[in-house]
């Protein structure tokens, strides 16, 4: 599944940021989500990330438990819940080009979002006024889980939008994936995406995530998350229009 050092180094880089997302800069699992697809397809990539997602869960949650609560994530449940099923029929009735498409495009609007949120975060406080965004950002979170495990920004955004203080909106969006990921774990199962060999390269790949998570919640103090990401979504952006292209 992987061949030679080069992919085996971005390979530990996408599991090093699937880390560094699951402390505070989720941004950087749009990176995760290139990468995958590039080493193992736009399909594929969903059953490979999941477990190393649920470990990062594990180990984020008890490190952010006295931030934020589960009052939040029952809220959003129900439409994630809506958008989780529309993925998983989606990833069991596609091909791996169109999947590419829709992980492309779907990474391409969740950058317009977030620099939106950079650049004019007025607007974004104005549309969380309205219901309807709230059961939008549910859905959208649920549908971008399943296809490509890149719900972070759109439950970012929606958090922030809402002003909820940083380390809060961590502590909660470590609730929300640890129940939306244990959730996904039989369906993606079942499209028969998660083996034994799959596994096997977790298990590898398991320390990248431990040094992520450790680097993030340093980092998350120190760097100036705007500049952050920018140069996250820079990247992103250019792979994500590459995923539409070829």
């Amino acid at each position: 599944m992987i061949d030679g050092w080069d992919d085996w180094t971005l390979a530990f880089l996408a599991a090093f940021c699937i880390g560094l997302a699951k402390s505070g800069f989720s941004g950087t699992s749009l990176v995760s989500v290139v990468i995958f697809t590039h080493l193992f397809g736009a399909r594929q990539q969903s059953g490979m990330a999941l477990p190393l997602l649920i470990f990062a869960d594990v180990l984020a949650y008890p490190a952010f438990r006295n931030h934020g609560s589960w009052r939040d994530v029952w809220r959003l449940l129900p439409a994630a819940l809506v958008g989780l099923g529309m993925g998983w029929w989606l990833l069991g009735n596609i091909d791996d080009l169109l999947a590419r498409r829709i992980i492309g495009g779907s990474i391409l609007l969740l950058l317009a979002l977030q620099s939106l949120r950079l650049v004019r975060p007025g607007v974004l406080e104005k549309m969380a006024a309205h219901r309807a965004f709230g059961t939008g950002a549910g859905v959208a979170a649920g549908v971008t889980t399943t296809l490509a495990n890149a719900a972070g920004p759109v439950f970012q955004l929606y958090l922030l939008s809402k002003q909820v203080p940083k380390m809060e909106l961590v502590g909660i969006g470590a609730r929300f994936f640890l129940l939306i990921n244990l959730i996904k774990l039989p369906l993606i199962g079942h499209l028969e995406l998660i083996r034994l060999d799959t596994l096997a390269v977790n298990l590898w790949l398991a320390p990248a995530i431990v040094a992520g998570i450790y680097c993030g919640r340093g980092l998350l103090q120190k760097v100036p998350e705007k500049w952050f990401a920018w140069l996250v979504m820079g990247f992103s952006a250019v792979a994500a229009v590459r995923m539409l292209t070829v």
